[in-house]
């Protein structure tokens, strides 16, 4: 069953950037602006982020079988409309499709993998979802340029096809069912609000990024979806039986490693934003030679993520995250003397490391924020967990590329800086810099923590005394 669901998250997470270097051909042949081509990649994020809060209320109204099932089924129909669209609008519609699917994956993976693994040997197995979440998106680029250089774009659909197709097969014989089902009842107005707020949200520092923070358009759709997600946050805290529980950031370690995880996920989408423009605008390396530079930083990633969780099985989370975040913030500062002479091996190198000890911090504070809550929470929990990081990734990256963009032309009327461009991505990681010196005061307070064995008999309805008391005892402190 592990690795079952390790082969369906690992297929659906790659086409997160799978597109990236397909996306020039693709204009030629279809005769669309880069604009309206780079949303090949942006609505699969933007889908993604829509799906995966209303993940926690698909888990506890389906099967494991039958929500795993649909979602490679879906992403199946999405891939074979993106091989065979005839234009454009099929095209993206087959990307929406397919991320549909995609974004019902990796919170069913980790709360599958929550309940069939004891709490002991969680490290170990959220480790190997760590690979997926790192390597997958890493080899996006890399295979998408030798497969695009090499054969035609649709390629891209028709080589993948074949494994989601395997997958659905086999799942249909071994998968088994172990998720608990409640049976919430639909409440169509929270999906509609939660919809509205995250996927505005996600779009709104989407263009943001591309248009500025100055466009009247992306104003209004910043603070519609920010009405919409407060009335979203509101309403599941008034219901009985919310379909999304924010009462997750009650539990205090829960809180600290979803914002470590948060600065982490923000500092690797970032990372992976800067390098290929300051390779490919400023040095006019090929796209294929900066998904290469990637390459090596994923591979030590998927090395080392199912060691570190093991080693998280045994010493918790605190000193691999300290330990971790240390080595992350001493590369991510030398990225901040990036200049005209930098090379191909030094960014290669840098990016490793920076990913060497990424693989030391994702995963484990992931899980030992997880550990802290009952069972009955774990589904919620965990999409809970992926909202936040792909919200920090969507605003994370708005934000770099902006104080690139302003940094450049600043830097532009000052005749002692040669390159303008170079200094904007240099400050950038600066601001990553800063961020990840953060992530190391929070990763102090990190605890090894276990689910409250009172929490279990509790009422979904409502936390009861026990539960509270056992929050507050494995936090370290008496109710």
């Amino acid at each position: 069953m592990a690795a079952l669901l390790l082969a369906g998250s690992f297929i659906t997470i790659l086409n997160q950037t799978l597109m990236i270097t397909a996306i020039p051909p693709i204009m030629d042949e279809m005769n669309v602006s880069a604009n309206s081509a780079q949303w090949l990649t942006t609505v699969f994020m933007l889908v993604n982020g829509v799906m995966i809060p209303v993940t926690a209320f698909l888990i506890e109204r389906f099967s494991t079988r039958q929500l795993f099932l649909s979602a490679m089924g879906i992403f199946t129909v999405g891939t074979i409309l993106g091989g065979i669209a005839p234009n454009f609008p099929m095209l993206l519609f087959g990307r929406v499709v397919q991320s549909m699917g995609a974004g019902v994956m990796l919170p069913l993976m980790q709360t599958v993998f929550l309940m069939i693994f004891p709490v002991e040997r969680r490290g170990t197995a959220m480790g190997y979802i760590g690979l997926v979440i790192s390597f997958a998106p890493a080899i996006g680029p890399a295979l998408s340029g030798w497969i695009t250089s090499e054969f035609s774009w649709r390629f891209l659909f028709w080589l993948i096809l074949p494994l989601p197709i395997l997958i659905i097969i086999v799942a249909y014989f071994i998968l088994k069912n172990v998720t608990k089902l409640t049976y919430p009842t639909v409440d169509p107005l929270s999906i509609i609000l939660s919809s509205a707020g995250f996927g505005g949200l996600l779009y709104g520092f989407t263009l943001a990024g591309n248009a500025g923070w100055s466009s009247p358009f992306t104003l209004v759709v910043l603070a519609g979806s920010s009405a919409a997600l407060a009335l979203f946050i509101t309403r599941q805290l008034k219901m009985e039986h919310p379909m999304l529980e924010f009462r997750v950031f009650r539990y205090p370690v829960f809180s600290i490693t979803t914002g470590i995880a948060m600065i982490a996920f923000l500092g690797l989408i970032g990372s992976e934003t800067l390098i290929p423009l300051y390779m490919q605008d400023m040095r006019e390396f090929t796209a294929f030679e900066s998904g290469l530079a990637l390459l090596p930083g994923a591979v030590i990633t998927a090395f080392m993520s199912p060691i570190t969780g093991r080693i998280f099985d045994k010493i918790g989370a605190r000193l691999l995250a300290v330990c971790g975040l240390i080595i992350l913030t001493g590369a991510t500062a030398a990225f901040s003397f990036l200049d005209i002479q930098t090379t191909f091996t030094t960014i290669t190198v840098l990016y490793a490391i920076r990913m060497f000890g990424l693989s030391m911090v994702m995963m484990p504070v992931t899980t030992a924020g997880l550990n802290q809550l009952p069972n009955r929470l774990i589904p919620h929990g965990t999409a809970m967990s992926n909202t936040m990081r792909m919200v920090a990734a969507s605003v994370g990256t708005a934000v770099l590329v902006t104080i690139m963009t302003s940094t450049t032309q600043s830097a532009g009327a000052d005749p002692t800086i040669d390159h303008p461009a170079i200094f904007g991505v240099n400050t950038a990681f600066m601001v990553i810099t800063a961020l990840s010196i953060a992530g190391i005061a929070l990763a102090f307070f990190v605890k090894k923590t276990h689910p409250p064995e009172e929490a279990e008999a509790a009422s979904p309805a409502r936390e009861t005394d026990k539960e509270e008391a056992s929050l507050h005892t494995s936090y370290g402190h008496s109710k």
